[in-house]
């Protein structure tokens, strides 16, 4: 994979939180926006936004697993505004709502 593709997947990683348009993430790599995603697509297979909405919900699936963090504070953390459009994302990617995976995926709490 081409070094420019790499720092863009972890200026995203490192970003996930924030509202970036394709002209920032471009930038962050010193292509044009068109190029970044014709470079990205072809290193990739995917489109940088689908790949980017991938790394939130992969993020969002680990902090389920790993923090009591309300699905609500998993949404914020991972830059998805709007509680009801991530329950629907996470539910197509993972087949099950992020409240019923975070039962069945968390550690039990620590004892004091």
């Amino acid at each position: 994979m081409e070094q420019r593709v790499r720092a863009v997947i972890a200026f995203m990683n490192a970003n996930l939180h924030r509202k970036l348009t394709a002209g920032q993430i471009a930038q962050s790599v010193h292509l044009s926006p068109s190029r970044l995603r014709e470079i990205f697509k072809e290193q990739t297979g995917t489109s940088l936004t689908k790949y980017r909405s991938e790394l939130r919900l992969e993020r969002a699936k680990h902090l389920l697993e790993t923090t009591f963090l309300s699905v609500k504070e998993v949404a914020a953390s991972v830059g998805i505004n709007g509680v009801s459009h991530f329950v629907r994302a996470f539910a197509k990617a993972y087949h099950t709502s992020p409240a019923r995976y975070a039962e069945r995926h968390r550690k039990a709490e620590p004892k004091p």
